[in-house]
């Protein structure tokens, strides 16, 4: 029976051999004499008409001890099952959620009984019956037929254990999205903001792209990439850090507004924000701005979140987050100069800056310039306090190598990072449209990757010459699918809303 033999998960090591373990050297027989019986333990040519949820949904007032006359078939993995009398009963789990079974001579003959009390905790079943609720109310199929489509040759975690280690819940997904429905119901979430962010596009007249994953240089972002090598050409390849060069392509290619939902890599950290390979939609919109695309974002966060939950109030870490527009703007050097007590503007000089940071306990390295130390401050004393949708704008342009240097403002650029409960979950600029002012800043990002910076951006000169045919005024931006797919959900770490995040081979 499926109920008592069940073990923690503990108790079958993981790398064991089926042959191994009294657990799974049984099932392992089992098979075998399903075999010899001439019973194929993996068939194929069943079909069901009915799921759990379905059933729950239609017959869910149902009066106790009721007969509906209405025969369903239904599929999916056996959880538990437990024998009361003569009577067995089993929880059936479908993708939409959990049905009983109710099994008893009277409807499966007494052979069929047997062979039903024969199954394990983890098999896949087909089964046909009536839909009907037990004494106690319980909504039930009760069977007139089942057969086994696949064999589980593993116990699953038991009930009471569950799958609580971290580890093994982010190493075997499989197995946690058996037993946590959270898990589940995660994995569903993200499929509904992805599909929602999709649709919101297309419905501004934005066309869906794609474009190359390896390239043969890896631009659109300060980050370091995953190198490769192309066997056929000879050449170093890199996977993308971003897509941002070749959509800009496009544009000027007169795909006036285009977007890109996919991955991409960076070489970098692994942390409760960051994964090597993450989920992004980046767009852009010809004859649009930095302000255009603030709206866009007004309208665009707040849609996909009462289209996926429901709502556009959400709690996240016990808080409550309000996503309905407007959200804030405030400056990048407005938040800085509170932060560190003191004014600071484009003009301020580096060595002032540096000594404003130290004395609000920052270590500064020497070789940092006057963005990067903006951007430090603003990353370790002011991110983390922006709770409430806040766009910062306006960034230092050394910092920002393919922005529009601000129409008003010296040194700075019409850029913006929209931040919700200390996380940033956009980036979006006015694009650098003149050619001869981003070879000048792809020159000087070369100059600081000769001096060792290896996440500055390469001189791309393709991107160049595209630019040099005349890229009309545009608004771009990236939106982090994993961190708004964490608000959400209400999750503190990129991994859980990840099916398969990146860990250490086990040892």
């Amino acid at each position: 029976m499926a109920g008592p033999e069940t073990p923690p998960e503990s108790e079958v090591p993981e790398g064991a051999g089926l042959a191994e373990h009294p657990l799974t050297a049984r099932r392992l027989e089992k098979v075998a004499r399903l075999r010899a019986e001439g019973v194929e333990p993996y068939p194929l040519g069943y079909d069901r008409d009915a799921a759990a949820a379905e059933l729950h949904e239609r017959f869910g007032s149902l009066d106790a001890d009721t007969r509906t006359g209405v025969e369903v078939r239904v599929a999916g993995r056996l959880m538990n099952s437990r024998r009361l009398g003569r009577l067995i009963f089993g929880v059936l789990q479908d993708h939409s959620g959990q049905i009983q079974l109710f099994a008893e001579a009277g409807g499966l003959g007494e052979d069929g009984l047997a062979r039903f009390e024969d199954l394990d905790q983890g098999d896949w079943i087909w089964a046909r019956g009536e839909v009907m609720t037990t004494r106690r109310g319980e909504l039930s199929v009760h069977l007139a037929a089942f057969a086994l489509l696949a064999k589980s040759m593993r116990p699953l975690p038991a009930k009471w254990h569950g799958l609580k280690d971290t580890e093994v819940r982010f190493r075997r997904r499989e197995l946690d999205l058996l037993v946590n429905p959270e898990s589940r119901r995660i994995a569903e979430v993200r499929a509904g903001v992805v599909s929602e962010l999709r649709r919101q596009f297309e419905e501004r007249g934005f066309v869906e792209v794609e474009t190359p994953v390896l390239q043969v240089q890896a631009g659109g972002a300060l980050a370091r990439p995953f190198e490769t090598y192309h066997n056929a050409l000879g050449l170093p390849m890199y996977l993308r850090i971003a897509t941002e060069l070749h959509l800009k392509r496009l544009i000027v290619g007169g795909m006036e507004r285009v977007f890109e939902l996919g991955r991409v890599f960076r070489n970098e950290g692994i942390d409760a924000r960051h994964n090597p390979e993450f989920t992004t939609l980046e767009a852009y919109q010809a004859l649009a701005d930095y302000h255009d695309i603030m709206r866009l974002m007004e309208e665009v966060i707040p849609a996909v979140a009462e289209r996926v939950i429901g709502a556009t109030e959400v709690t996240y870490r016990g808080r409550r987050l309000d996503l309905r527009p407007p959200f804030r703007r405030v400056p990048m050097l407005e938040l800085v100069s509170q932060a560190l007590g003191a004014a600071v503007t484009p003009a301020t000089p580096v060595a002032e800056l540096r000594a404003l940071a130290e004395a609000a306990g920052l270590q500064a390295d020497l070789d940092w310039g006057f963005g990067k130390l903006v951007e430090e401050v603003f990353d370790q004393r002011v991110e983390h306090d922006l709770w409430a949708p806040t766009f910062v704008i306006d960034h230092p342009i050394d910092i920002s190598p393919l922005a529009r240097q601000h129409r008003s403002v010296e040194g700075l650029v019409e850029r913006f990072e929209l931040y919700i409960a200390g996380a940033e979950v956009v980036d979006a600029f006015t694009e650098l449209n003149d050619p001869l002012d981003q070879r000048a800043r792809f020159e000087a990002q070369a100059a600081a990757r000769a001096a060792g910076d290896d996440t500055a951006h390469p001189v791309d000169e393709g991107f160049l010459q595209a630019l040099e045919l005349g890229m009309p005024p545009t608004g771009g931006l990236g939106i982090g699918v994993d961190r708004l797919v964490m608000l959400l959900t209400d999750q503190r770490n990129l991994r859980e809303v990840v099916l398969f995040p990146h860990l250490r081979p086990e040892a």
